[in-house]
Parts: C-alpha cells; sequence; structure tokens
C-alpha cells in the first residue's frame, strides 16, 4: 500500500544517512591509528598503511564547532577504510558512504 501522494511528510519519516559508526582504535605515539576495533568484527584489525591524513575545521562560531582528524586507511587484509578522530568529543569513528 503507498500512502496518498499529498500527505505532508513530517520529521518522523526522515532518517540520516551514512550516518558515521563509532570506532575504539588503538594508536601510535604519534596518534596515527595502529588497529581499529568495530562491532561486530571478531578482533582487531591492524593498521598495514596510512595513506592519506586530513584535518577539518568549520563551523567555529557555532555553539559545537567541527573539528576532525581524517585518516584513509588500508587494514592488513587489504581493505580500505576512512576514519575520523573527533577532537571535539575525543571520540573515534568510521566514515561511510
Amino acid at each position: 500500500m503507498v500512502p496518498h501522494p499529498r500527505t505532508p511528510l513530517g520529521a518522523r519519516d526522515l532518517r540520516p544517512l551514512n550516518a558515521p559508526r563509532r570506532l575504539a582504535v588503538d594508536t601510535l605515539p604519534d596518534d596515527s591509528p595502529q588497529a581499529i576495533r568495530r562491532e561486530g568484527w571478531p578482533r582487531p584489525r591492524q593498521v598495514a598503511t596510512v595513506q592519506d591524513r586530513w584535518r577539518i575545521d568549520d563551523e567555529w562560531w557555532r555553539e559545537r564547532p567541527i573539528a576532525r582528524l581524517y585518516f584513509t586507511l588500508v587494514l592488513a587484509d587489504g581493505a580500505a577504510l576512512t576514519i575520523y578522530h573527533d577532537l571535539v568529543e575525543d571520540a573515534w569513528y568510521e566514515q561511510r558512504g
């Protein structure tokens, strides 16, 4: 059954797309990722290579600014992953999508 096409959409009908996934990250002394743990993985996965690293600082004028340090990684099993360290929250996330 399809809803009537003129039915107004409400906030209850919206959901975020590609929401970041929380990670646990072991780091080296220079704060580069060494191993990644994520829900659903049986054990931590080692980082083979950091391919790229960049920082984004934005919306500094807002109550909650954005300060993130991004990493593009190749894991030991060959999988590619983009993660970031939220410097405001001091938390790690996988950037999906």
